[in-house]
């Protein structure tokens, strides 16, 4: 299983807007945190991002909703990465037959002006301080041109890849060594405005995680969305909890994770729990992987209930954690995303797992890492525009190809290792 101490990158989130933290943490005007510290273990990103923008879907059920959407609309933040042209890494070639979303969760301990998380924020969270940036969780969203069913797919944080610009590295930490070197590079360029720093360097960390994943899997991205950590629990808080099964008893003191076997209801620091744990499970990282799905299943269905979109209140808090925890490419269009979403609820979307070879490799170097065979990966990717299955949460099979393990479920909730 890979080891949770990997290297991690420097530097903060892109500054917009300032943000209100969690109502549960005391008063944030608290002496500052301590310098960061790496630690033993880094806090695992979850799939927050797929959660954010699935709650948009309630945003667009209601007359109320309709009225708040097109403010919510303008008040994100963008990033016009997809739209950068790099002439020493071409992107693939646009019509691949789908419109292909790349879902990104960055494990930044911020809020959305940069600023470190106070202790008691971070201790809410269940995690400790770094100024480190991961990508933990990347899904591509592909939605077929031809009328089939939209596939999401997740990519392992350890998967070894190539660097379109040389070397090779976890593809988690592409976007927070591009962001670190740009940030060293413009101060030496005698830059030292930091609002501007951490903008530039934003950028050219989502500009590295977007050409190194259309570099490995030949999918040409159409629209980028990415959210925080912090935006996750605000999520999670408005909806109430969202309701998750285990097949046993679990506890993981790195995450938090501490569950009976059975049925709970999570939210806020229990849900990243829930959904970051991947020591003391039997596939590991994959395993960690049906969890983020399957919670992302259950969460639509929380989304779309009738207690949620006849609620002005909860309607207004999510509105209000998707303005604070969502980056987006400019030509992303919210309500159209939602009435895409919608096939979600009814088991029009399959959950998948890139083919891996082993979660159990090791680099040249040492490092843990997941295996892949990008060829397998890219051939895997262009068969799904034609699929027509089910849906369903595989976790993509075991480390050696295998089937998925079977899945229970208890008052129509999925139980998970």
């Amino acid at each position: 299983m890979a080891e949770e101490n990997d290297e991690r990158a420097q530097d903060s989130p892109e500054p917009v807007k300032p943000t209100p933290y969690p109502r549960t943490p005391p008063p944030v005007d608290e002496p500052p945190p301590p310098p960061p510290s790496r630690g033993r273990h880094g806090m695992r990103a979850v799939a927050k991002v797929a959660l954010a923008l699935l709650s948009v879907v309630a945003l667009v059920a209601t007359g109320y909703a309709y009225l708040t959407y097109h403010q919510t609309q303008g008040d994100l933040q963008t990033t016009d990465i997809l739209s950068q042209p790099d002439d020493d890494v071409p992107p693939p070639p646009a019509d691949d037959g789908a419109e292909d979303i790349l879902l990104v969760g960055a494990d930044a301990r911020t809020d959305m002006q940069g600023n470190p998380l106070p202790l008691s924020v971070l201790k809410t969270l269940r995690t400790e301080q770094t100024d480190a940036v991961n990508t933990d969780t990347l899904i591509i969203l592909r939605v077929p041109k031809n009328g089939g069913k939209p596939t999401a797919i997740s990519i392992p944080r350890d998967t070894w890849v190539s660097v379109p610009k040389g070397g090779q590295a976890k593809i988690n930490s592409v976007f927070g060594t591009a962001k670190r070197q740009a940030a060293h590079d413009l101060r030496a360029q005698g830059k030292e405005d930091s609002a501007e720093i951490e903008r530039d360097s934003d950028q050219a960390g989502r500009k590295a995680l977007v050409q190194t994943i259309q570099e490995f899997t030949q999918i040409r991205l159409d629209h980028y969305a990415e959210v925080n950590l912090l935006g996750f629990y605000l999520i999670t808080e408005a909806l109430g909890g969202v309701d998750v099964c285990l097949n046993h008893a679990t506890e993981d003191k790195d995450s938090g994770a501490s569950f009976t076997a059975g049925l709970h209801t999570v939210s806020g620091g229990e849900a990243l729990s829930f959904v970051r744990q991947r020591k003391n499970l039997p596939r590991g990282d994959l395993d960690r992987i049906v969890r983020q799905q399957v919670f992302l299943g259950s969460a639509l269905h929380k989304v779309l209930s009738a207690g949620v979109l006849t609620n002005p209140g909860t309607l207004g808090s999510l509105t209000d954690a998707l303005r604070k925890s969502l980056v987006l490419d400019p030509d992303f269009d919210l309500l159209q995303f939602a009435e895409k979403a919608k096939g979600l609820a009814s088991g029009d979307v399959r959950f998948e797992t890139i083919p891996v070879i082993t979660i159990n490799g090791r680099s040249p170097d040492g490092q843990s890492i997941v295996e892949v065979d990008p060829q397998a990966v890219r051939a895997y990717l262009t068969g799904l525009t034609g699929r027509t299955g089910g849906g369903g949460a595989s976790g993509g099979g075991d480390a050696s190809g295998g089937a998925p393990l079977a899945q229970t479920t208890i008052k129509g909730v999925t139980c998970v290792n």
